[in-house]
């Protein structure tokens, strides 16, 4: 097996972590390829994150392609994959379609969301010659349905579902799954049960890699923090401080010369 779906399964056998998190625009992305990121997801988490929405319900298909456009000029490295936004692939011929613009913006593979429900699209990408990462446990573009975030597989009914859809995406040809916000015990029984990577988000460290939002890694989203996500930096308080320092200058309260 050749490509990424190779790739990755090789990474998987030798026990090869994965480090994966999201970008929207060049610089964060050159900074996150630079930093040896793996893989960068251009996710529709930007609509919470950049452009200010509640949710990711309102993301088009034309901000995935700007915003993958901006990250493919940032990073050289990693492996690109973006999200199909919500409404964009509700059959497999409008899931080619809708990736064929995002490969064309620069991504070398598209990520959406769903188990079983998504395999016939999964497998009319890969028949297309787009890789897929599939995503299932938590769908945030489900958000609204589901009343918020909840912890996925905590009843015998959800865990089993969460296995056939692991299997499922599996078996339509996904060359990985993102599992998202899945009770621990049941990531770490589907892992080694699976040929393809697993990569958790809230999911505990049973997967074989790891995906963050990066303002929740770098504190630059200070009005909502996830519980699962370990904060390393406080970037909205150094730019907070930062532009209270220069007002001061620029309005004479410090004594200073403006820049």
């Amino acid at each position: 097996m050749k490509g990424i779906a190779g790739e990755f399964q090789a990474r998987k056998a030798d026990g090869r972590k994965i480090a994966a998190l999201t970008a929207y625009d060049y610089p964060t992305a050159r900074l996150v390829d630079e930093a040896g990121a793996d893989l960068i997801l251009v996710g529709d988490s930007l609509g919470m994150v950049v452009l200010g929405y509640p949710d990711t319900t309102q993301v088009t298909l034309a901000d995935m392609i700007r915003h993958t456009g901006a990250v493919t000029r940032g990073a050289k490295n990693a492996l690109i994959v973006t999200d199909l936004p919500i409404d964009t692939y509700d059959t497999p011929d409008q899931a080619v379609a809708s990736a064929r613009q995002l490969i064309e913006a620069g991504a070398r593979a598209v990520k959406l969301e769903g188990g079983a429900a998504v395999a016939p699209q999964i497998r009319a990408l890969v028949a297309a010659g787009i890789p897929v990462l599939a995503h299932i446990g938590m769908l945030p573009q489900h958000i609204r349905e589901e009343g918020g975030y909840k912890i996925k597989g905590r009843t015998a009914e959800e865990a089993e579902a969460i296995r056939r859809d692991a299997v499922a995406v599996q078996e339509a040809g996904a060359f990985a799954v993102v599992m998202e916000i899945i009770i621990p015990g049941l990531t770490a029984e589907i892992t080694p049960s699976l040929q393809i990577p697993t990569i958790g988000i809230g999911s505990g460290e049973g997967c074989d890699g790891q995906i963050l939002v990066l303002h929740d890694l770098v504190g630059l989203y200070p009005w909502f923090k996830p519980k699962f996500a370990k904060q390393r930096a406080e970037t909205a308080a150094a730019i907070t401080t930062a532009v209270r320092e220069y007002v001061a200058d620029v309005h004479g309260d410090t004594g200073m010369t403006p820049p």
